[in-house]
């Protein structure tokens, strides 16, 4: 008798079949953040229509300045959306990264290398990009980090527009490769974008993470004790000069995002449950509805072509993510023992990669950290931003159109139900119960086709009936 490969020598499959419970959350998670995406491009153009119709109205309501001074938050809107909103968007995005530490696909270091090969290359790429095009054009190095991000939200609400029904696996793909990409967003924030800080306020955020994290390891209950003790880490965190996402992400990682027996969601999983709609759904497209606001008018569309550094930006966004996050899985099939999914080809791959182009909330706030005190340069990327997660969007559009009848087929197999169990059949296939169901179904199919049979053939007999 042949003896089996030891695990180590099994090859792996890009692209496969997501377990049970992981398809179900990836499916709650994308539709929260397919509905939000949809808001998310009302919002952008809303803002751009703001700015170029009402300008004025616009700028004095993104600079209206409000807020306790005393405490050193005397923030105009547009900051408040910015540093305070963004807050509840990357809270969200600690969560995700957790959750796939300990139980998504993170947890496992062989299925890991896929999304952080891929999230990393189609960030060191559109970086070299930039820098490429800056050197070239005499430009400025500032911005070489503003097309590393890809928006997970508007990459969505492209696919819902388009109303592409992408397999799961490839969806999940585009979701932990956008929670591997907003890691390292927070760590270019953190190292790159934080100049003068104040220890003493560090300290004291510091402290307050202290304390979260030990009132969520005796199990204290009760959001009126969570929420003011997160309002305070924030405040500090903004007042130290880091970021204050960066408090966000911290809770976020804090959260217990693995059951216990009994449980049917884990806390870190019920609080994201809750929290997500706000974050896709309000914080998200408030941001968008005051930094997307770019004055567009004269030769503001065609400088982004002329100028090295917002060039750069279009071309990281469109040019090196593709290359970037197409690279770095091939990569990895290179070099490891995967292989793509038999249903799937590259071409399927490089579609997503270049919808991964799509750079939005995360590029402007980096444009606008990159950049700041130049207010013309900031409108100037943000306008880089705009035209080149477009392209990606119309690019992506078009690749993912050509294949979308062979990703119907796909995802109308993945959904098949035919015994009526609630569980799609490719999940039951091991399972005795699910074979005497469909047994019983054909046979029950078969009578009535015996039924018919016979009746056809009882009235083909007739001496009236036709020849």
């Amino acid at each position: 008798m042949a003896t089996p490969a030891p695990p180590s020598d099994r090859r792996s499959t890009l692209f496969g079949r997501l377990s049970l419970p992981e398809r179900n959350y990836v499916a709650e998670a994308l539709r929260t953040e397919t509905v939000g995406g949809i808001i998310l491009l009302v919002a952008a153009v809303a803002a751009l229509i703001w700015a170029n119709t009402f300008g004025s109205s616009y700028a004095a309501v993104s600079h209206f300045h409000f807020g306790p001074g005393a405490l050193g938050l005397d923030l105009s809107v547009a900051h408040w959306a910015a540093d305070g909103l963004l807050a509840v968007f990357f809270f969200v995005a600690g969560v995700e990264l957790k959750r796939e530490l300990v139980a998504g696909e993170l947890r496992d270091p062989r299925a890991a290398a896929l999304p952080v090969a891929a999230a990393l290359c189609g960030m060191a790429v559109p970086a070299i990009v930039y820098m490429l095009t800056v050197v070239l054009g005499g430009g400025s190095a500032a911005g070489w980090a503003v097309p590393t991000a890809t928006d997970i939200a508007f990459a969505l609400a492209v696919l819902a527009v388009i109303g592409t029904s992408l397999p799961s696996a490839l969806r999940a793909f585009l979701l932990t490769l956008a929670v591997v990409d907003d890691l390292f967003a927070i760590l270019i924030i953190a190292v790159f974008f934080t100049e003068n800080i104040d220890f003493l306020a560090l300290g004291g955020a510091f402290a307050g993470l202290a304390v979260f994290y030990v009132l969520l390891r005796t199990e204290v209950r009760g959001w009126y004790i969570y929420l003011p003790l997160a309002l305070v880490i924030w405040g500090l965190m903004y007042n130290s000069g880091v970021h204050a996402t960066i408090a966000g992400v911290a809770m976020g990682l804090m959260l217990r995002c693995t059951r216990r027996e009994g449980e049917e969601h884990s806390p870190g999983e019920h609080i994201e449950h809750l929290v997500r709609p706000l974050s896709a759904g309000v914080a998200v497209p408030l941001f968008a509805l005051f930094s997307a606001g770019v004055t567009l008018k004269g030769d503001a569309l065609a400088d982004v072509f002329t100028r090295p550094e917002t060039l750069g930006v279009v071309l990281g966004l469109v040019l090196g993510k593709t290359v970037g996050i197409f690279g770095g899985t091939w990569l990895v099939t290179r070099f490891t023992k995967a292989e793509l999914n038999k249903d799937l080809a590259w071409a399927d791959v490089f579609a997503v990669a270049t919808l991964a182009g799509i750079g939005f909330t995360v590029s402007l706030l980096i444009g606008e950290l990159a950049f700041t005190g130049d207010e013309a340069m900031i409108n100037e990327v943000k306008a880089a931003v705009l035209v080149g997660s477009l392209i990606a969007a119309v690019l992506s559009g078009v690749l993912l159109r050509l294949r979308v009848r062979r990703y119907r087929a796909l995802y109308e197999a993945e959904e098949l139900d035919a015994d009526e169990s609630g569980i799609p059949d490719v999940y039951e296939e091991g399972d005795p119960e699910f074979h005497l169901r469909m047994a019983a179904l054909h046979e029950k199919k078969a009578a009535e086709h015996r039924r018919l049979a016979e009746q056809a053939g009882a009235t083909s007999s007739k001496p009236d009936s036709p020849a």
